[in-house]
């Protein structure tokens, strides 16, 4: 198959915005795991079926592979900050000054998220450099009412919500 290279891919995508999440959830050994995703996704609401996709050489991927559980949070404007920290390697992420509690099954759950979903690992998929990671959704969470945090033309952006309302 012959496909464009990765730094053309990435050029035709900046302009599509994306929501900004992190996908959280408890190592074998216990201990809190998550990362920022742009590319979570519904992929059905009966069953309700959810996607994230992380990169094969993601370390959070190698803690997060074999996980029954974990969740996904939405992200409001006021968390780019946090966005950034689960996007930034070698940090502990979930040391102050994240904010966070273990939730249904042990995941870990964010503070201060529009929405969370907790979900069960229901297929993986390797496609390319990168893993589609498929939940089924046992439980979901309403937090802080707020405007949206995208990621487009490079940068974390907020989308007020009367912008949406306009769609």
């Amino acid at each position: 198959m012959s496909t464009v290279d990765a730094a053309a891919l990435r050029s035709a995508l900046r302009p599509h915005a994306a929501g900004v999440a992190v996908l959280t959830a408890a190592a074998p050994d216990g201990r809190p795991v998550g990362v920022t995703v742009t590319s979570f996704t519904s992929i059905s609401a009966a069953p309700a079926l959810i996607s994230v996709s992380l990169a094969e050489t993601s370390s959070t991927w190698q803690l997060v592979k074999d996980c029954d559980r974990f969740a996904v949070q939405l992200l409001g404007a006021h968390q780019a900050e946090l966005a950034m920290r689960f996007a930034t390697p070698g940090v502990d992420r979930f040391a102050e000054p994240t904010a966070w509690r273990r939730g249904p099954h042990g995941v870990p759950l964010l503070d201060d998220c529009l929405s969370w979903l907790v979900c069960s690992a229901h297929r993986q998929v390797e496609l390319g450099d990168h893993h589609l990671l498929v939940g089924a959704v046992e439980q979901v969470g309403h937090g802080r009412p707020g405007d949206s945090l995208v990621h487009v033309h490079g940068s974390l952006q907020p989308v007020p919500s009367a912008t949406l309302a306009r769609i």
